[in-house]
């Protein structure tokens, strides 16, 4: 069985190559990924080129979005023939085996595939026991584009840069997040010692310097442990890494933060999203009242501090979000990052904005978190836009905190703010408006 992975991004290929790529290659099944709601056309287009290019190849996707909307999906889109709902590996395996024997597809679990006009979907797939029983990700399949991979305003231009997965999900739910619901509600870790051995892999075989663990909520108090494998591997001067984790995870564990940081964790993102406590009991998000205590720790410990911030909430006003600046001025993170509510399907609020009538834009390449798709009760969708442009006017454009950031004495900082110039972010979200 032969697998041909091509990253359309990294190579360059535009949908008239994709179709000569497609031909070239003559597969039996293409797969397209889709990493998020606002991508859900780009998949989709991508099948129908398959189909069109060779009309009997088999198209499937998944991911988070197609999970939560497999039925209208398939309504929507005559080129899907298949969803692999919620976790994939043994689905997708599964999947492929059986088309290649001509057998039934109606033992695999998690499986949705179309039976000439029937839709079927299989039951669920109960969730892989032990991560850490998962081989090492196919870094191979792509170790031609891995010289195209970079996170620049992060880690600067020459710095290779690559993904690992520490965990699966989070215990805490989130009413905006569509992580918890798409991992079942639960939270799985690899182990601190796979973990390690993944980032030895990243930077032996393939030279990664800079890890970004993408863990939705990365548990601070293990930390301990994946500092101490990362030092005994010698790894802690030749990587930085990344997490994102909880303000009260952070404020709470300033011994394991301080081991990170020994251990090459130099930038570290927090989901504050409002210092309004009626706010944060709305998202369910309790426990980023402690963000002022967090980011001290970060400080304290010469960790980047990245702050995430929400507008567009039901109840925002033009002066709650005004509040909101002020906040995320006071709380002074070494980077702000404001984003707009988004009801992502498969989310609490999803739910309850179909079943108000909230959402006015039904664009799913706009379900982004810089777009706003919804209205506040005062607030029209123009106005929350402009209301985002104002909170990064007010956050960056203060000369003193962008003098400080160009010129600070912090590599991390000094090269973020520095790209973040070259950039001209005001200028592009002003564009928006």
């Amino acid at each position: 069985m032969k697998i041909d992975v091509l990253d359309c991004q990294a190579q360059g290929i535009d949908w008239g190559h994709l179709e000569k790529r497609i031909e070239t290659l003559d597969p039996d099944i293409v797969a397209a990924s889709n990493l998020a709601t606002c991508n859900a056309y780009t998949t989709v287009r991508t099948l129908d080129v398959a189909k069109k290019v060779k009309p009997e190849v088999f198209t499937v996707t998944g991911g988070q979005h197609f999970t939560a909307l497999a039925q209208e999906s398939f309504q929507a889109y005559p080129c899907i023939d298949a969803i692999v709902r919620g976790e994939g590996e043994v689905t997708l395996a599964e999947l492929v085996h059986a088309l290649a024997k001509g057998e039934d597809l109606v033992s695999i679990e998690g499986l949705s595939y179309r039976v000439g006009d029937e839709i079927r979907h299989n039951p669920p797939r109960p969730l892989i026991e032990s991560l850490d029983s998962l081989p090492l990700p196919g870094y191979h399949f792509v170790e031609d584009d891995l010289a195209r991979y970079h996170f620049t305003m992060m880690a600067g231009r020459d710095a290779r840069y690559m993904i690992i997965e520490g965990s699966r999900g989070c215990q805490y739910e989130c009413t905006f997040c569509s992580q918890w619901p798409f991992w079942g509600r639960r939270w799985r870790p690899k182990s601190p010692k796979r973990i390690a051995e993944e980032m030895e892999y990243c930077h032996s075989e393939f030279g990664a310097t800079f890890l970004w663990l993408t863990d939705d909520n990365f548990n601070i108090p293990r930390g301990k442990e994946l500092a101490k494998e990362i030092a005994q591997r010698g790894l802690s001067e030749e990587i930085m890494w990344f997490v994102q984790a909880r303000c009260d995870d952070v404020a709470a564990n300033s011994d394991a933060v301080a081991e990170m940081q020994k251990a090459g964790c130099y930038w570290m993102l927090l989901g504050v999203e409002s210092g309004d406590p009626s706010t944060l009991r709305e998202f369910r998000k309790e426990g980023a009242s402690e963000a002022k205590e967090a980011f001290r720790v970060l400080r304290r410990n010469g960790i980047f501090g990245q702050g995430t911030f929400i507008i567009g909430h039901r109840r925002d006003t033009a002066q709650s979000i005004a509040k909101l600046r002020e906040y995320a001025s006071a709380l002074d993170p070494d980077l702000a990052i404001f984003m707009i509510l988004t009801p992502f399907p498969g989310t609490i609020l999803y739910e309850e904005a179909e079943k108000t009538g909230w959402i006015e834009d039904p664009n799913w390449a706009n379900y982004d978190m810089v777009h706003a798709v919804m209205p506040t009760e005062t607030l029209s969708r123009v106005q929350v836009q402009k209301e985002l442009y104002e909170c990064y006017r007010s956050f960056y454009g203060s000369w003193p905190r962008r003098l400080k950031g160009i010129f600070s004495t912090n590599t991390l900082k000094r090269r973020t703010y520095r790209y973040l110039a070259s950039q001209n972010l005001l200028n592009e979200l002003r564009n928006l408006l």
